[in-house]
């Protein structure tokens, strides 16, 4: 028996050294270099113009929905979607995302101890209005370049309408709906 385990060990160690060998010699008859630019980039410029990107659909406005929303949905999905990254306590701390309590009419960048990107902080003056809120939830990146949150957003109208419901409840007076 202690012969067959032998034989074992004796192949796969042989196998090993032949894979090790193999690279060497490899290694040594072929000498890639290192290209100074990528053989895939191509200039902007030399791009036709009939391969732009075609411009973004026109986001669906979402006031005319927010009646109709189901807030309890809407907390579903934030915990499934949101929670990861932001807290809804009122006064709880902020995570890799800030606290959204009160989110709905704040300003941009207004939680205490929170460090916002420059695309955030740029917004400061300007509130997170129902429809501010609608095109960052659908495509944060889109909304606000710049921005830190790698969130690819909801796509779902409706179910946008509900989140926006629950986080308007964050609040000890909600934000009149439009």
């Amino acid at each position: 028996m202690s012969l067959e385990v032998n034989k074992v060990a004796a192949a796969v160690l042989t196998a090993g050294i032949a894979f090790m060998v193999t690279g060497l010699v490899g290694d040594l008859i072929v000498h890639p270099r290192k290209l100074e630019t990528s053989a895939l980039a191509t200039p902007a410029a030399a791009q036709p113009a009939a391969a732009a990107a075609p411009a973004p659909a026109a986001l669906e406005p979402i006031s005319p929905l927010l009646a109709a929303a189901n807030a309890d949905n809407g907390r579903a999905l934030a915990g499934r979607l949101c929670a990861s990254c932001h807290n809804f306590a009122s006064g709880g701390p902020n995570g890799v995302g800030p606290n959204l309590y009160g989110i709905v009419g704040k300003n941009h960048a207004q939680t205490a101890g929170f460090n916002y990107s420059a695309a955030n902080r740029a917004l400061a003056d300007k509130p997170w209005d129902y429809e501010a809120l609608n095109a960052f939830l659908a495509r944060p990146a889109t909304a606000m370049p710049g921005t830190r949150m790698a969130f690819a957003g909801i796509s779902n109208t409706g179910q946008r309408a509900d989140v926006i419901a629950y986080l308007r409840t964050l609040a000890a007076t909600p934000v009149p709906l439009p």
